[in-house]
């Protein structure tokens, strides 16, 4: 999605012609993939963090232009909703200190965007929703001024005409129809990218499908939606709910545009890739000038344009990704995770769900004895109901609490970022953060529970607990060590 759209709608031949290239891009991937070498190369992790500006009061400040503008620097990138903006992190080699330079350089790009906010009388909150929108934050004024965002949706609108429907059901219900995507800019999330070879691919795909479960369970940070106490990570469910493009015609798809996925992934890459181009059709058709096929049979790497920019369309929790870049390579997007609480918060949950999935994916059996379907259920269990919620593992009887599974699970993480050569004391100290939030029961969703039952439905109490939420986001201790919110 970070690619150039000069024009907010298509002809319907240009959807055809988008539509033959994503054809001859998966015949260039597959050459490429074959080629000796190719994506061969050190271990390596970024991120990505969406952010929400918010005015003094703790509402939602609608100036991501402006605020970009005054910060001024290139990882600082407009997002859907006039009131997000996201930061693209440098990615840095797993083996050393890497999550150590991740936090750094997240609280670097914080303190960066909410000086360029303050400057408008706002500042930053990192989040994965923020509890003080309401309906009236959600017109179609709120997307950003930004062509590609207007193109996106009207290409989502190109395939449902009927409203997006949302429909979530947790400590309360709530139910909702809308006209537009710009629900899905209620989400902000940390995004990890993890460099893999081609050849462990599908095993560290796989290996991630399995490994967010209890990740998530301990980092839910979203347990508020529109006044409603919902999961403790309600942006799964609006996220997926959002942006579902099956409407009538499209009812025979298994998932929507935002999801988990169905099976393992047995055929690598160039299946999962394949897949979404299969399943899924175009929203934003534009076309380049590359005739990728021609390009790799000439010993070049091409870059797959449309390919990439088709995948940026297709929202799913884990997602593959290919980099022209270094001389190409492949990432898996781990797309699960909430922003926040800290910089310190989110290097700790990076470094458990990596430390899982390298792990997981240096010992594959596991695949063949553990069904889908139980990964897929942990997923949205974990969503719901975070340290509590019942999840299975390969190898254990019957089910176990997500924050008791997790505990066990840190030795296993711990190995995993040993053998790709973090540092020891790198790893000890992000795994710690995990185990205390675990034991001491303080996640950032249930902190924010705790402070919305202290204040007790005073006037203004969301607003105020949003306030206090920053302030002790920005100082960046752990979550488990803030205090209490007070009347």
């Amino acid at each position: 999605m970070g690619q150039k759209v000069e024009k907010e709608r298509f002809e319907e031949a240009e959807y055809a012609r988008f539509t033959e290239r994503l054809e001859s891009s998966l015949t260039a991937l597959r050459e490429l993939l074959a080629r000796p070498g190719f994506g061969a190369g050190p271990a390596s992790i970024g991120a990505e963090l969406e952010l929400f500006l918010v005015t003094a009061e703790g509402r939602p400040m609608p100036r991501n232009l402006e605020v970009r503008d005054h910060a001024d620097d290139e990882r600082v990138v407009l997002e859907l909703g006039r009131f997000n903006l996201e930061c693209n992190l440098t990615p840095v080699p797993l083996a050393g200190r890497p999550f150590s330079a991740l936090a750094e350089e997240t609280r670097e790009a914080m303190d960066l965007v909410d000086a360029a906010a303050a400057k408008l009388g706002g500042g930053v909150v990192p989040i994965g929703i923020l509890p003080t929108l309401t309906e009236f934050d959600f017109t179609r004024d709120a997307i950003s001024d930004e062509t590609r965002y207007r193109a996106l949706s009207h290409g989502v609108r190109r395939l449902r005409v009927e409203p997006f429907r949302v429909r979530i059901h947790g400590a309360e219900l709530i139910e909702l129809e809308v006209e537009d995507v710009i629900l899905e800019s209620a989400n902000t999330s940390w995004q990890i990218h993890l460099r893999a070879e081609p050849e462990k691919f599908g095993r560290v795909h796989n290996a991630a499908q399995l490994a967010m479960a209890p990740v998530l369970a301990v980092s839910g940070n979203s347990p508020y939606f529109f006044g409603r106490e919902l999961w403790e990570e309600t942006r799964i469910a609006l996220f997926e709910e959002s942006a579902d493009d099956r409407d009538i015609e499209r009812r025979w798809r298994r998932e929507g545009r935002v999801a988990f996925g169905t099976e393992w992934a047995a055929g690598g890459a160039e299946e999962l890739f394949a897949r979404c181009v299969r399943d899924y059709e175009p929203i934003l058709p534009v076309v380049g000038d590359e005739d990728p096929v021609a390009v790799v049979r000439a010993g070049g790497v091409p870059e797959l344009a449309e390919l990439r920019l088709h995948q940026g369309t297709v929202w799913q929790w884990n997602r593959a990704v290919y980099d022209p870049a270094d001389g190409g390579h492949l990432r898996v997007e781990l797309r699960a995770l909430p922003a926040g609480p800290t910089a310190a918060d989110m290097a700790a949950n990076a470094a458990f769900l990596v430390g899982l999935v390298k792990a997981l994916a240096d010992e594959p059996d596991w695949v063949d004895d553990f069904p889908f379907a139980h990964a897929y259920r942990n997923f949205y269990r974990a969503a719901r109901s975070g340290l509590d919620a019942p999840l299975c593992w390969p190898g254990r009887e019957g089910e176990t609490p997500g924050g008791v599974l997790a505990l066990s699970l840190l030795p296993m993480a711990a190995a995993g970022l040993a053998r790709a050569g973090v540092d020891p004391a790198e790893a000890e100290a992000a795994l710690g953060v995990i185990r205390d939030r675990v034991e001491r029961r303080r996640t950032g969703a249930i902190w924010q529970r705790r402070a919305m039952a202290a204040l007790r439905d005073a006037p203004g109490s969301t607003g105020r607990m949003v306030t206090r939420y920053r302030e002790l986001a920005l100082e960046g201790s752990p979550v488990h060590t803030w205090p209490d919110m007070s009347v």
